[in-house]
């Protein structure tokens, strides 16, 4: 309890250090330098597709031009830009937020290594390409699971548990081993991840519930739509600011709980070397060596 508890508060403290204010305002700065060069390369050819099919459906045609009449203006040639813009926005957050999310984890849990443990020795127990791999395969799990899982959100009280069981539980296993990546060794890692098991998939659920707090601002934007180009960058920002106090409370943990593990087994084997000290010279003296 003490390593979980001082882990949440260094976090919180952790999430006001600017380099971690400055990561969290990445994703906006990439969404800028998508959207400015898919509008530079791509927009006319793109709104000008969207209008042809727009056009191109019979079964709405009637509708286009009805509305057409009543505003006196081509109703495609309006819609089609917010077409567009509806469409490329998912796909522009989502992109910058896996670039982000990439580069962000690793980039915390060096900063909470040089800030509290700079003596501790990396082992380079896994790869990048290889945590990569794992998390992909780890993300693919969780998806069946949240769609085999799909028919019990009907019973009200498992819809607030299951969803946030299965995030947390991808929260934990990808997290906690990017953490260990650089400093454990792989026998380490499994003997930290054995032991605080429960501890760490608590973390991983009480993220997971954090991570719901975007989707109130998303609501938010839907249901006031004037303020959306305002609410849309708030939740944004806020999700990634949740990401990097993930990041950080499973850095400060399983680093702490790394160099806990490393001098528990320091001081087990120097008691063990000094026990066979004093044995061989019981041994000596049994025998009457000098």
């Amino acid at each position: 309890m003490r390593l979980l508890l001082d882990s949440f508060w260094r976090s919180v403290a952790y999430c006001m250090h600017p380099r971690v204010i400055v990561l969290s305002l990445l994703p906006l700065g990439l969404m800028i330098v998508l959207a400015a060069l898919f509008g530079y390369f791509y927009w006319d050819a793109t709104v000008a597709w969207t209008r042809d099919a727009l056009d191109a459906w019979p079964l709405i045609a009637s509708f286009w031009a009805w509305l057409g009449r009543l505003f006196s203006s081509d109703v495609t040639t309006v819609l089609a830009p917010m077409v567009v813009v509806v469409a490329a926005t998912p796909v522009i957050v989502v992109v910058s937020l896996l670039i982000v999310s990439g580069l962000m984890a690793p980039a915390l849990t060096r900063l909470v290594a040089e800030r509290r443990f700079p003596s501790l020795e990396q082992k380079k127990g896994a790869s990048f390409f290889g945590s990569m791999f794992r998390a992909l395969g780890l993300t693919v799990l969780a998806l069946v699971a949240l769609v085999v899982s799909m028919p019990l959100w009907l019973i009200p009280p498992l819809v607030l548990v299951l969803p946030p069981l299965i995030w947390g539980w991808l929260t934990y296993r990808v997290m906690s081993f990017d953490a260990l990546s650089e400093h454990a060794s792989p026998e380490e890692r499994a003997a930290l991840l054995r032991v605080h098991r429960l501890p760490l998939l608590g973390v991983g659920v009480l993220c997971g519930y954090l991570g719901a707090a975007p989707s109130i601002v998303w609501a938010s934007g839907l249901l006031f739509a004037a303020a959306f180009l305002v609410l849309a960058p708030l939740a944004i920002w806020i999700y990634t600011l949740v990401f990097a106090f993930s990041a950080l409370w499973f850095a400060h943990y399983c680093l702490d709980a790394l160099a806990q593990l490393r001098a528990q087994r320091a001081a087990a084997a120097i008691s063990t070397s000094a026990a066979e000290s004093a044995d061989a010279r019981a041994v000596a003296t049994q025998w009457g060596a000098p």
